[in-house]
Order: C-alpha cells, then structure tokens, then sequence
C-alpha cells in the first residue's frame, strides 16, 4: 500500500449500455465500482471488455444497500463469474457466507465487505480481525455515522492492522473525514460518487475543494465544525492556501453533534486546528486551554489551534469584518448593527473599539440589551428608523440562500453610507441591491470570509495567503454549490 491512496468511482446506471457509457468516461480515478446490482440487464462480460482502468465488480443484495432484483444463486454466479473473467477485484459482502469462494481463490481479487446503515456495532474490530483472517485480498467495513466521533473505532483498526489492504469507511456526513483523509485511517482506496452511498460525493469535489490527492498519512488535519456546513466555501479557501503555501495539511467540513462531539474527534484523530461555526462559538470555549483577550471579551471563537497537548482560542471576526470593509471608520461614525448573535457580537466589539457609536438591533429589547450591555453598545428593537445610521451592518442569515427574495432590513431607508451584509451566498442579497438602487456604498460579505480566513490561516501557519488565492477559491466554491441546489 502506498502512502497516497487510490480513489474508486462508483458508478450506476438503469442500463449496461449506459454503465459502460459511464465506466469510459471517468476520469481522475484509479478504479472503478461496477455496480451490477443498479441495472436491469447485467452483464459481467460486457462490464470487463473494453475497460481502460481497473474495476470492482460489485452485485449488492438488499441487506447492504443494494437493488439486486433477482435470486441469490443468480447474484452469487455473476460474482463467480467476475472473478473467472479476470475482474481486478469483485466485492463479495462477509454477511453472505461464501468462504469457501474466497478459499478456493486464496483471497486473491476479493473484496469482502461489511455495511452496517444502523451505526457502529460494539464489535466491529473483532468482526475486522474474522474478515482479515479469511485471507481476502482487501477487508472493506462501512459502518453510519451519527457523530463525529464514531469514525474513531475506524481509526483504532487503521492503526493496529497497519499496513493491511483495507478500507475503513463511516457513511454519512459525520463520517466525511474517513473518505478524505482515507490515508490516515490506513485505507488503501477512497470511494467517490453521485451519493451512491449516504454521505459520498463526487470526485471533482473530493480531489478540487477538499484535495484529496495531496492527502497523505501525515498531512495535518484542520476542518469546520460547525451544522449545515457542507457546502461552505472555507475549505476550498483553506486547501488553496495551504497548497499555494506548501503547506502539508487539508481542510474539511466537519458536522459535530455538540461541542463534546467536536473535541472527541479532534483528539482522537489529532487535528491541528479547526475554524469554528455556529452553533459551537460558545460551547466550545469550556474545552479550550487558553482563549485570547478578544474572543474572552466576545464570549465566543472561530478560530481554534493545538500547541502540542494545549487547546487556544481566537476569534478573528471583527478583524476580518473591518479588514472587509475596506475602508477606515471614521470618529462618531453611527453604526446599525442588526442581530444579536455571535456574528453581532463580533462586529460591533470591532466598530466600537474603532470609535464608532454602535447600535444593536434585535427582535426583542432583551436579546438586544444582552448584547449591549455585554459589548458596551446601545441596543434597541427593530425597525431600524430612518437617519440613524450611517453604516448598516446585516449580521443575520436573513437573505442567504436558499432564502434570496428576503431583505434583512425591509424597513430601511436608503440616504447613502454604507451597506455591508454578511451574507456572502449571493454576492449581492436582495439588501444590497435595494441599497445599491439607492446610492449607498455596498460590502458583500465574502470579503470579510476571505479577511478572516487570512488572519486563521497566519494564526496556523505563520503565513498570510494572499486575498487573490482565497477570493478566487470561494467564488469557484460557491458557483459549483450554485450549480447543486
């Protein structure tokens, strides 16, 4: 096995006419998945002839997430058969019983697996250890995932069969990491594809965005912990600026359940850092060692890095949100602050200190006095009047997508200033377009992801990428997320 592992394709199809179509047109991929089970007319010789790369021949019965349609003696013949014809590997699940193949093949081209769609079983490293003994050419366990940490009984049999031909996998978003970073769990080849699989993605955004094919047993893990992060434009940002840096290390979007969660994994699995999302800011202070005076202040990180067996924390919002703004605040400047979260908190500590007279605007007087107070701004109730403002800043989710016909602040009269929302997923949210029409100056809010992924990535690294590496990463990120929804 060598330190980069092989990545494989799955592909299915209604027709062999047109698996074959699909086979032949793969590229980036090392192997491919035939699935025989997803078509109606399966064909093993059909299937093998022509092929310009090595395949698994796979036929799953229902048991393990397959659509095999005819009887058991018919699935185990086409899988016989693949094996005769030559098939570089064919996928024969451990459930069936069929030793006596793998022993008469002397485990050569055999792929045994073992699905498990109900979670983690207790046992899985005692059922590793049977599946190893069978003498199969490789020993395939895909267990689901719920929480980050259930993909480290994966790593633990990574390690102690080190050097073994396996590939350890836990399905489902929680278990991301084992697919990416594939070489740490000690797997000889990564899965990619249309989400045959829950939780498998595609193969241009496991080796574009997430970097696949730098990722070896010793790059550095960093990630996002955070919900409903899937498709956020950090990790593209963070891969290019660790490649253009020459940096060994890889970032990934990482769903935790909770705060506990989130710092199971991260030990378990030895992460170097990780930026931090809603709704872990707060939570996730209580595990670290040391926080710095500004996320102290805030009461909340969105950034985090290990220093040998200590946890630190930061938070580089505000910085990034005045780095974004491009422009200097001037003294009494009024600043309209809407919401009352994190993001808020952020965003008026960093106006305030740069001299701005602040202004929180929340749904209720108590949610905006807590941040007041806390910060050491004013705060009031919704709607924003008129004249008040000579910034207005939309820190809430309001206008995201998939939400895009919503403005954050409906009730606000443009007179020129500036508008900046947060918002950065469309570029220009139905707020900034209303403030365009009239005549304010308009920040989108991918320049302060960028700024504040710059003062991560020095924070790291010791380097400060440059916004053109990042900018252009986000924007590719967020046109191909475009294209999905």
């Amino acid at each position: 096995m060598t330190d980069r592992p092989r990545l494989c394709a799955t592909l299915t199809a209604p027709t062999m006419a047109a698996l074959i179509r699909a086979r032949d047109e793969v590229c980036d991929a090392d192997l491919v998945e035939l699935r025989l089970d997803s078509v109606s007319d399966p064909d093993v010789d059909g299937a093998l002839r022509g092929r310009r790369c090595p395949v698994i021949v796979t036929c799953r019965w229902n048991a393990e997430g397959g659509r095999f349609q005819g009887s058991e003696m018919q699935r185990r013949a086409l899988l016989e058969h693949a094996l005769d014809a030559g098939a570089e590997f064919v996928d024969l699940e451990w459930r069936a019983g069929w030793d006596e193949v793998v022993r008469r093949r002397e485990g050569r081209n055999v792929v045994l697996s073992h699905h498990d769609f109900d979670g983690v079983p207790a046992d899985v490293a005692s059922r590793a250890e049977a599946m190893l003994a069978t003498g199969a050419a490789v020993v395939k366990i895909a267990v689901m995932a719920t929480h980050l940490s259930d993909c480290l009984p994966l790593l633990e049999i990574g390690r102690r069969h080190r050097g073994r031909s396996l590939v350890l996998l836990a399905m489902g978003d929680a278990g991301l990491a084992t697919r990416v970073f594939a070489a740490r769990f000690g797997s000889c080849w990564s899965y990619a594809g249309d989400g045959v699989a829950p939780g498998q993605i595609d193969i241009g955004r496991l080796t574009g965005e997430l970097a696949f094919r730098r990722i070896g047993p010793e790059t550095q893990m960093y990630g996002l912990f955070g919900r409903s992060i899937q498709y956020s434009p950090s990790p593209a940002m963070h891969n290019a600026a660790f490649e253009d840096g020459g940096v060994d290390a890889a970032y990934l979007p990482l769903p935790a359940a909770d705060a506990d969660d989130a710092m199971r994994f991260a030990n378990g699995i030895g992460m170097a850092g990780a930026g931090v999302t809603l709704p872990f800011k707060t939570d996730l202070i209580a595990h670290l060692d040391e926080v710095d005076a500004e996320a102290t202040a805030l009461g909340a990180i969105n950034t985090m890095r290990r220093d040998k067996a200590t946890w630190l924390g930061a938070n580089t919002d505000g910085s990034g949100f005045l780095a974004g703004l491009g422009t200097g605040v001037p003294p009494g400047l009024r600043a309209a602050v809407l919401g009352t979260g994190g993001a808020a908190r952020a965003v008026a500590a960093a106006l305030r200190l740069a001299g701005a007279a602040v202004t929180v605007f929340g749904r209720t007087a108590e949610s905006a006095r807590r941040v007041g107070t806390a910060i050491g701004v004013g705060a009031a109730v919704r709607p924003v009047p008129p004249s008040s403002w000579d910034l207005l800043v939309n820190a809430t989710p309001v206008g995201a997508r998939p939400d895009v016909d919503r403005s954050a602040c409906p009730e606000a009269v443009f007179e020129g200033g500036t508008v900046y929302d947060l918002v950065y997923a469309p570029e220009k949210t139905r707020l900034l377009q209303e403030a365009e029409r009239g005549g304010c100056r308009i920040v989108g809010g991918l320049g302060m992801l960028v700024e504040q992924a710059r003062l991560q990535q020095q924070w790291w690294t010791g380097r400060t990428p440059g916004k053109d590496v990042l900018y252009a990463a986000a924007v590719r990120s967020l046109a191909k997320r475009t294209e999905r929804l």
